[in-house]
């Protein structure tokens, strides 16, 4: 879907597309092979007539505003980050001319990225899975599954800060309506 949106934008020769995720290239592979699936079903082959330039930032976010600054400079024909809204935020932040494509869990107007969802506005689009918005559900099933459960963990990646605070926050407003307490526990970061 993200590649049928940047069709217009790949017009010279052979653009270059800056695809940059919070994650590994090992635990990307799907990611990449998805990507190249569909710029090929629009007609791009990648070293053909498309240069794919991947960024795997492995969790190692204090790298993405040099990352954003150099992709500007370059002049890519689009960004596309399929992963964390910190990683669109930083794309925004860094051009307003170079089109943005992203994919994340969250709704995006809450965070910034776009104005509305109907009409994004600017030179940002995406795809939102509303990963966050099912944190109460999750929690809900979790309750009728094992109902008289004790302690129930979340799991959240630390280095995605957003993410984790809007789970924890849907966590903790949907526990009293099941008749539990929330309680902030210890986080952990093992990096």
């Amino acid at each position: 879907m993200l590649v049928r949106r940047l069709h217009g934008h790949l017009q010279r020769a052979q653009p270059l597309v800056g695809l940059v995720t919070g994650r590994s290239a090992d635990g990307s592979a799907n990611v990449g092979a998805a990507f190249r699936k569909g710029f090929n079903e629009t007609g791009y082959v990648e070293g053909q007539n498309v240069v794919v330039e991947y960024h795997w930032l492995a969790g190692q976010y204090d790298r993405v505003p040099a990352l954003m600054a150099d992709l500007v400079r370059r002049h890519v024909a689009v960004i596309v980050t399929p992963s964390i809204a910190t990683v669109a935020l930083a794309a925004k932040a860094a051009t307003a001319t170079i089109p943005i494509a992203f994919g994340i869990g969250k709704d995006p107007v809450q965070f910034g990225l776009v104005a509305n969802l109907a009409r994004p506005g600017g030179n940002i689009t995406g795809a939102n899975f509303f990963a966050t918005e099912v944190a109460a559900k999750r929690l809900r099933l979790l309750h009728d599954l094992i109902p008289n459960a004790v302690r129930i963990s979340v799991l959240e990646n630390p280095a995605s800060v957003s993410n984790t605070e809007s789970t924890l926050r849907e966590v903790q407003e949907a526990a009293p309506a099941l008749g539990r307490k929330y309680r902030d526990s210890e986080r952990y970061d093992d990096r």
